[in-house]
C-alpha cells in the first residue's frame, strides 16, 4: 500500500475565514460581512474581520507551512479585494493583486506549490445589490470570467486553479436552508426573500456557466504559456444504503451522491444533469442551452475533492417535498442493524468513516473514466474542543487518528483499486471562522489564540502529518 513518489499533500484555508483585514488596503465588502451584521445567523455572533489575521501575517503561516514539511498548499482570494465592487467594468484593486502575487512568489521560494481557489464562497457585496449576485445567469458568469482573467494574468506562477469551492454549499445552503450567505430561503421566519423550491437549481447552473467561462479562458488565453491546470472543487459524503437488501436503498445512496455530486460533474463529464435529477425536479432544474453545454462539457482537468464523512441512506416512499434537495431520501448514522457510522464530533452532520472515503474515491473514479483527484479538503473537528484548557487541545489525537485512517483508505483507493489521486490538502492549517458556527468549532491542525493575538501553535495532528505521508510515498 503506498502513493505515487510525486504525490503532494498540504494544507487548506479559504480567505474569509482566516485573512482578516476586511477593511484594509481598499478590500470591498463581500456578502459574507453583509451576512454577519444580520443579528442570529452566526452561533456566537462574530465575523471574520479579523479571524486569524492571516492578511497581515502572510510570512509566519509560510514558515509555520515549511516547518510542518507542507508540499503544498490551498488557499483562496478574496474577489472583492482584487475588484471590490466586483463587475467586469469597476476598478481593479492594485494592492489586494500584489498583496496574492507576492504571497504566491514567497510560497514558491519556501519551496510550496500554491493551489488557488478563486471563489470560497465571498461574493463581492456590490454584485449581490447590483444584480442578485448568483441569481443572475447573463450578468454573474461574465463578471466572474473577468476577475478569473485578471487574477491568471497578475500571477502566471500559480500552476494549480480551482474555480469554485463546493457549489453545492453556495446553493443549497446559500438559497435553500439560508445557513450562508445571502441566506435566502422559503422560510419566511429567515429571510424575507427566496424560493427555496427553485433558486438553488438556478444559482446551481449560473455556477457551472461561470465555471466553464473561467476554464476556457485559462486554456486559450493562458494554459499554452503557463502550463498550468484547472478543475473544480465538489463536495459529497460515503454513502452506504440503510438496509443493503434492499434495492431502493441501494438506489437511494446512489442517487443521493448524484444530487451532491453529480449535479455538477455530470455536466461537466457527460454534458448533463443526472437522470435523477431531471425526473425529481422537472422544470425546475434549467436547460443547457448549446453554447452552455459546450462551455461546460469537458471543463476539468482535474477533479477536485472535498471529503469529510458518510451516511446510511434510507429512502422515502412519499412524494418529494417541493423544497427537497437530498433526493427524497434521508441520512442516518445507524443502519438497519444498529451498526453506527462512526464517532461524534463537534459538528452535527460530521463523524469519521475511512472506508466510506475509499468507497467515494472508487465511484467517482468508475462513473468519470478515472480522473486525476486531488483531495481539497478532509478533516474533522473534536466534540468539545473549544471548551477544553489549550494544553488538551494541542494533543488532538482524535484528529490524527482521522487523519492516519483517511490517508490509508485514500493509499489502498491507490494502490488496490487503481484511483489516481494526485495531492491532499488538509483541512484545515489553522483554527478558523467556521461560517455560521462562528469560531465556537475549531477544526485546524494548528491552534489560534483568538484571545491573545492570534498566535499559532502546532496541535498534535500538525506535528503527525509528514510522518503520516512519508510512510505512504514510494
Amino acid at each position: 500500500m503506498s502513493l505515487p513518489s510525486d504525490f503532494t499533500w498540504g494544507f487548506a484555508t479559504a480567505s474569509y475565514q482566516i485573512e482578516g483585514a476586511t477593511e484594509k488596503d481598499g478590500r470591498g465588502p463581500s456578502i459574507w460581512d453583509t451576512f454577519c451584521k444580520i443579528p442570529g445567523k452566526i452561533a456566537d455572533k462574530s465575523d471574520g474581520s479579523v479571524a486569524c489575521d492571516s492578511y497581515n501575517r502572510t510570512a509566519e503561516d509560510i514558515a509555520l507551512l515549511k516547518q510542518l514539511g507542507s508540499k503544498c498548499y490551498r488557499f483562496s482570494l478574496s474577489w472583492s479585494r482584487v475588484i471590490p465592487i466586483g463587475g467586469r467594468n469597476d476598478p481593479v484593486n492594485q494592492a489586494g493583486l500584489d498583496h496574492y502575487r507576492k504571497f504566491v512568489d514567497d510560497l514558491l521560494d519556501a519551496g510550496i506549490e500554491p493551489f488557488i481557489t478563486l471563489y470560497h464562497w465571498d461574493l463581492p457585496d456590490g454584485l449581490e445589490k447590483r444584480y442578485g449576485g448568483l441569481l443572475n445567469r447573463t450578468e454573474f458568469p461574465l463578471d466572474y470570467e473577468n476577475y478569473a482573467r485578471v487574477v491568471f494574468k497578475a500571477i502566471p506562477k500559480c500552476k494549480n486553479w480551482i474555480t469554485f469551492n463546493e457549489p453545492w454549499c453556495s446553493s443549497i445552503l446559500g438559497y435553500s436552508s439560508g445557513f450562508f450567505a445571502p441566506g435566502h430561503t422559503s422560510d419566511r421566519k429567515k429571510s424575507p426573500v427566496g424560493d427555496s423550491a427553485r433558486e438553488p437549481w438556478i444559482v446551481g447552473h449560473n455556477l457551472l456557466l461561470a465555471h466553464g467561462r473561467a476554464v476556457k479562458v485559462y486554456r486559450e488565453e493562458f494554459k499554452p504559456t503557463d502550463k498550468g491546470q484547472i478543475g473544480i472543487t465538489l463536495n459529497g459524503d460515503g454513502v452506504y444504503p440503510w438496509d443493503p437488501e434492499d434495492p431502493a436503498d441501494v438506489e437511494a445512496a446512489d442517487r443521493k451522491i448524484e444530487f451532491a455530486i453529480s449535479w455538477f460533474a455530470d455536466p461537466i463529464y457527460f454534458g448533463k444533469y443526472p437522470d435523477s435529477m431531471r425526473k425529481q425536479l422537472g422544470d425546475r432544474l434549467p436547460e443547457f442551452t448549446d453554447e452552455e453545454r459546450a462551455l461546460v462539457k469537458g471543463s476539468n482537468d482535474f477533479y477536485g475533492m472535498n471529503h469529510y464523512t458518510a451516511n446510511y441512506v434510507k429512502h422515502k416512499t412519499t412524494q418529494p417535498e417541493e423544497d427537497d434537495f437530498l433526493g427524497n431520501l434521508e441520512t442516518l448514522f445507524e443502519s438497519k442493524k444498529g451498526e453506527n457510522i462512526g464517532e461524534e464530533t463537534q459538528s452535527f452532520w460530521l463523524r469519521p468513516n475511512p472506508l466510506g472515503f475509499r468507497n467515494l474515491i472508487n465511484w467517482l473514479s468508475k462513473r468519470y473514466g478515472y480522473p486525476n483527484i486531488y483531495v481539497t479538503e478532509n478533516g474533522t473537528s473534536i466534540k468539545g474542543e473549544n471548551d477544553m484548557p489549550k494544553e488538551q487541545i494541542l494533543q488532538d489525537s482524535f484528529r490524527t487518528k482521522y487523519f492516519r485512517d483517511y490517508a490509508k483508505a485514500m493509499a489502498e483507493a491507490v494502490s488496490e483499486d487503481g484511483c489516481n489521486v494526485k495531492g491532499y490538502m488538509a483541512w484545515s492549517l489553522m483554527d478558523n471562522f467556521e461560517w455560521a458556527e462562528g469560531y465556537e468549532t475549531r477544526f485546524g491542525c494548528c491552534y489560534v489564540d483568538y484571545e491573545n493575538g492570534q498566535v499559532r501553535t502546532p496541535k498534535e495532528s500538525a506535528k503527525e502529518m509528514k510522518g503520516i505521508f512519508d510512510a505512504l510515498i514510494k
